[in-house]
């Protein structure tokens, strides 16, 4: 019965959306305050049906319901508890739902939050937003239910796929969706703006705070799926350059020169025009990787789906949401009236300088993505695109980028003194030189780029602590004087230095994780001893073990340094029962922001396994570099002048009685 009430309730959703859909908008756009007064309340009720068709599904997986298809096929009664619960966004109808929660969740934000919102720019926003959670609902209810009931069910499940039976596909769906999704919104204002024709500095302020939030969760979100592929699958690498994966990275390249977009038209009501534009690509490449992931064109340990209807589906909605934008902005893109004009050297156009490069990377990627798939659609050639492509294009546009960065916070708006930037950053050039040559000299010149990537990433981390220092004038001022002013600081000017600060802090783990790891691979007997980066590995022998719903080998070893124990690591390679599918269990040491990697491959016999032992140097810093970023875009967020609306037209006051003479 709650399975059916939880159906009902998404049917009851998507006639929702088409109120939502049609009346607010009407109303808008024939100026009646009573139409456009529905939008509100109907998002924030959308919600909480989908919230109720939500829980339903989760309760079945809980109660492990096998009457229910969606949970026959992807669970099973002796899996743990928490991977009931995170199994009903491991498959593809579950994420759906998951995707669409978060997509009216959004909406109903704007209705309940969005007050200081002009009335018919709220009304258009949550009307564009309906259409998309329109189709949404509708692919779901159409091709994708996860209602679906089982008239004979049998008495035990088929379990959920087993490299998703982690803590980290626990957290990085969720995460990635927020990011994902969250763009929708942004989208939603472009569109409302090119129908009112209301593109202004005081839009670019509303759609900032929404572009941070998700731009912040999409970081995580990839930082997680990032950490998650380096332990679970064995391999050792942090990024594959997997279609998937680069259709995650692609919005977010986006998302980050929309971002900065939007600064210079909230500043000098300039880049209009392509302001609007990023809004619509952002979310455009958020629904290109739904339908990369769910649409059966790709083979990938991310992919959902495999059924080519889905795809076609899909694929019409973003024929219509895309195609549909796209011609709006055509048709209205000559009304948008140019700002203020600036100079080559500002802050402008370091802004501009980032979306160039930022723009340029995210085609790279999205030709070394989609050309194979083109390619195989029309000649039904396959190729492969990998590593060395993009290596090739997306590396020399992220240098100059980075090169650039830390001028643009010191330059000034409008006309900018190159000089005097490259006297408040000497100090940031200095250091990143100093230890560019230390690294040259601790490990020769063979490598002759990791060095330089060492002193780019310290040229960006400084620069960023070398602009907030100077803006206080902390060692002009003293540092009582210099603290007080620190603390005072808008919440924009942290949050700026905090990205940037960590875009360096991943740089380097990057370089010195890819240019200085170490690497065995070797069969390994009990007893033997491998020597690497100063640790003496010892294989002691492997035992088998069970799981609640998986059989182990589980290999131990003894890490010693100078004779002396510093820990022992139990990798194993495990069988999931049900599916009788394998997964690699790696062991990981983490020594600072370094880490000693252990991972299982083939038994040999005799008691003999295939062994890979890493030792990455600084590999914790890719990820912390991506939590500094997302810190640094919930600080911006924080910023007062965000929340500060439109301002609102002064009362008219009463006017004064004429004094009787």
């Amino acid at each position: 019965m709650v399975i059916e009430f939880g159906h009902y309730a998404l049917v009851l959703a998507f006639a929702l959306t088409l109120v939502q859909s049609v009346l607010p908008i009407w109303g808008a756009l024939i100026k009646d305050e009573r139409l456009m007064a529905v939008a509100p309340p109907v998002s924030v009720t959308l919600f909480v049906l989908v919230l109720l068709s939500f829980v339903a599904l989760t309760g079945a997986y809980l109660n492990s319901d096998f009457s229910v298809l969606n949970v026959l096929e992807n669970s099973h009664s002796a899996k743990p508890l928490l991977y009931k619960f995170t199994g009903v966004w491991g498959n593809h109808e579950g994420s759906m739902l998951l995707w669409v929660l978060i997509l009216v969740f959004f909406g109903a934000l704007v209705g309940a939050f969005g007050r200081n919102l002009p009335a018919d720019l709220r009304a258009v926003t949550l009307s564009v937003q309906g259409w998309v959670s329109a189709g949404f609902i509708l692919f779901l209810l159409a091709t994708s239910n996860p209602f679906t009931r089982v008239a004979n069910p049998p008495l035990e499940g088929a379990d959920l796929n087993p490299i998703l039976q982690d803590i980290g596909l626990a957290i990085h769906p969720p995460l990635l969706y927020v990011g994902y999704v969250g763009f929708s919104i942004t989208f939603s204002f472009a569109v409302a703006a090119l129908i009112l024709g209301r593109t202004d500095a005081a839009w670019a302020r509303w759609v900032r705070p929404w572009t941070l939030l998700a731009w912040g969760f999409l970081t995580l979100g990839i930082a997680m799926g990032s950490y998650w592929a380096y332990y679970e699958l064995g391999w050792g690498g942090w990024w594959f350059w997997d279609p998937v994966e680069n259709a995650s990275f692609m919005p977010w390249l986006a998302g980050t020169a929309l971002l900065h977009s939007a600064i210079v038209m909230e500043k000098r009501e300039a880049l209009k025009v392509w302001t609007v534009l990023l809004a619509i690509f952002t979310f455009s490449l958020s629904l290109l990787g739904t339908f990369l992931v769910r649409s059966g064109v790709l083979t990938s340990v991310h992919a959902f789906a495999t059924d080519p209807a889905r795809g076609v589906f899909i694929l019409g909605l973003l024929c219509f949401f895309i195609g549909g934008s796209l011609t709006l902005y055509a048709w209205r893109a000559s009304t948008l009236k140019q700002g203020g004009l600036f100079a080559p050297i500002s802050r402008e156009g370091g802004l501009v300088l980032n979306n160039l490069f930022l723009t340029a990377a995210c085609a790279a990627v999205f030709v070394g993505t989609l050309y194979p798939l083109v390619l195989d659609a029309v000649t039904g050639e396959k190729i492969s695109v990998g590593a060395p492509f993009f290596n090739l294009t997306f590396g020399p546009l992220m240098v100059p980028l980075l090169l650039a960065l830390p001028f643009g916070p010191v330059l000034s708006w409008k006309r900018g003194d190159l000089a005097a930037a490259c006297q408040r950053l000497y100090a940031a050039f200095g250091l990143a030189l100093v230890l560019a040559l230390v690294a040259f000299w601790a490990w020769g010149m063979e490598m002759v780029l990791a060095p330089l990537g060492v002193g780019l990433a310290v040229w960006v981390m400084a620069g960023s602590v070398s602009e907030i220092v100077t803006r206080v004038k902390f060692f002009e001022i003293g540092p009582k004087r210099g603290f007080a002013r620190l603390v005072g600081l808008p919440g924009s000017a942290w949050g700026t230095a905090f990205a940037h600060f960590g875009i360096g802090v991943t740089v380097l783990g990057i370089v010195t994780a890819s240019a200085f790891q170490e690497e065995h691979v070797r069969t390994m007997r009990p007893g033997d001893t491998v020597d690497l980066s100063g640790y003496e590995i010892t294989f002691d022998g492997a035992a088998p073990r069970r799981g609640p719903n998986y059989t182990e080998e589980v290999g131990h070893f003894t890490i010693r340094q100078g004779g002396a124990m510093v820990t022992e690591l139990d990798p194993s390679k495990r069988i999931y029962t049900a599916r009788q599918m394998p997964t690699t269990e790696a062991a990981i040491h983490t020594v600072g922001f370094s880490q000693l990697y252990l991972s299982l491959g083939e038994s040999r016999g005799d008691g003999a396994v295939d062994v890979r032992v890493y030792f990455k140097p600084f590999i914790t810093l890719i990820w912390i570099g991506c939590v500094i970023m997302a810190f640094g875009a919930a600080c911006s967020m924080a910023d007062r002048r965000l929340r500060v609306g439109a301002p609102k037209p002064a009362r008219k006051r009463p006017s004064a009685p004429v004094a009787a003479e």
